[in-house]
C-alpha cells in the first residue's frame, strides 16, 4: 500500500513540474490610475503576455469617465502595458472599476488609484470579485490588507518556499525545534527582501532561482538520507542551514514583489505586511505538516518513514526540474 501511494506521489510530482517551473514568480495584473491635472487620469495596465489577460483581458473604467486619445501598447519583458488617457467627471469616488476576462483566468489583480491631494487607495481584484467600487480612501487598511493577502498567497502558492518549509518540517523532529528553524529562515529572507527592495542589495535572479531550486534538491536528499543514529550537518544545526538559504529565497520574494510594485509614500507599512503574510503562511505550512506528521506518529507509525521518504522524492524531482529548467532559460 505504502509503496504504491509513494509511486503515485512521484508520478504526480513528475506531472506537476512542467507547469510549475516558474512557481516562484508571482505575477499579477496591474492596474494604476494617477490623476495627472484635475479630471485629467493616465491609467496603466499591465498583464503578462503569457497569459488570456494579456491577450484579451480589458480593463472597466468608470462610468464618468472617457476614453480621450489612442490606447498604446508596449512589451516590458514578459508583460504586455497598455496606456490610456481618461476624462473623468466629478470623483471617483462610488465609481466601479475592473477587469474584464478575470473571472475565466486564475490569477489576481491590483488596482491603484493616485488622485491628487488624496491618499493612493490599493485594491484588490479577484476572479471572484473582478468588479469593485472605489470608496473613500483610506490607505493604511487598503495597504495593510492587501499586502498581507499577497504575502499569504505567495507563501502558499509559491512552491518554491512552501516546499523549503515542508522539507524543513519533514527533516526535523519536535515543534520547538521546527519552530526555531523556520523563525531563522524568516528572519534571513525578512533580511534580503527588505535591502533588495530598498535598493542596497542585489543579485541577478536567474541564478538565484536556481540556487533556490538547489536548496529545496539539498533539504530533499537530507531527508531522505536521514538515520535515527546518525545526524546530518542540517540535523546538527538547522537554523544556521536555514539562515543561509534564507538569505537567498529571501532575494526570490523580492523579485515576486518588483513584479507587483509597492506603494509610493507606504514602502515600510507594504514590506511589513507583505512579511506578515508570508509569516502567517509560513505557520499554516507548518501547523498543518506536524498535525499530519502527529497522526501517522500516533495512528499508523509504520506510515511515518515511508511517507515522508515519498514525499520528499516528489519535492526533490520537482526542484531537480526547476533547477535544471532555470540553468538553461
Amino acid at each position: 500500500m505504502i509503496r504504491w501511494l509513494a509511486i503515485l506521489w512521484v508520478s504526480f510530482a513528475c506531472g506537476l513540474a512542467p507547469g510549475s517551473a516558474r512557481a516562484d514568480e508571482l505575477r499579477p495584473a496591474y492596474i494604476e490610475l494617477t490623476e495627472q491635472a484635475p479630471g485629467q487620469w493616465a491609467l496603466l495596465w499591465k498583464a503578462s503576455a503569457n497569459s488570456r489577460l494579456g491577450q484579451s483581458g480589458q480593463v472597466i473604467i468608470p462610468a464618468n469617465c472617457k476614453i480621450r486619445g489612442e490606447r498604446q501598447r508596449e512589451f516590458a519583458g514578459s508583460n504586455i502595458l497598455t496606456h490610456l488617457n481618461l476624462r473623468c467627471d466629478g470623483t471617483l469616488q462610488g465609481q466601479a472599476i475592473g477587469l474584464k476576462g478575470l473571472a475565466l483566468s486564475t490569477t489576481d489583480a491590483l488596482v491603484r488609484i493616485a488622485p491628487i491631494g488624496s491618499p493612493m487607495q490599493t485594491l484588490r481584484l479577484t476572479p471572484d470579485q473582478p468588479v469593485t467600487t472605489l470608496a473613500k480612501p483610506s490607505i493604511i487598511s487598503n495597504v495593510a490588507v492587501t499586502y498581507t493577502i499577497i504575502g499569504i498567497e505567495h507563501i502558499l502558492l509559491g512552491f518554491d518556499h512552501l516546499f523549503f518549509v515542508l522539507a524543513l518540517v519533514l527533516l526535523l523532529k519536535g515543534g520547538w525545534l521546527v519552530a526555531k528553524t523556520v523563525t531563522a529562515f524568516t528572519v534571513a529572507h525578512s533580511i534580503t527582501l527588505v535591502g533588495t527592495t530598498l535598493g542596497w542589495l542585489s543579485l541577478p535572479s536567474q541564478p538565484v532561482e536556481a540556487v533556490i531550486a538547489l536548496s529545496i534538491i539539498f533539504l530533499a536528499v537530507e531527508v531522505v538520507k536521514a538515520k535515527p543514529d546518525d545526524r546530518r550537518l542540517s540535523e546538527r544545526f538547522p537554523w544556521i542551514v536555514a539562515f543561509l538559504f534564507g538569505l537567498l529565497h529571501g532575494f526570490g520574494f523580492a523579485g515576486a514583489l518588483a513584479e507587483i510594485g509597492l506603494p509610493e509614500g507606504d514602502v515600510p507599512l507594504a514590506l511589513l505586511t507583505f512579511n506578515l503574510g508570508v509569516e502567517i503562511g509560513q505557520l499554516a505550512i507548518v501547523a498543518l505538516a506536524l498535525a499530519l506528521l502527529y497522526g501517522l506518529r500516533k495512528f499508523r507509525v509504520d506510515w511515518l518513514h515511508p511517507a515522508k521518504t515519498a514525499v520528499a522524492y516528489g519535492i526533490g524531482i520537482i526542484s531537480t526540474y526547476w533547477f535544471i529548467e532555470r540553468m538553461v532559460a
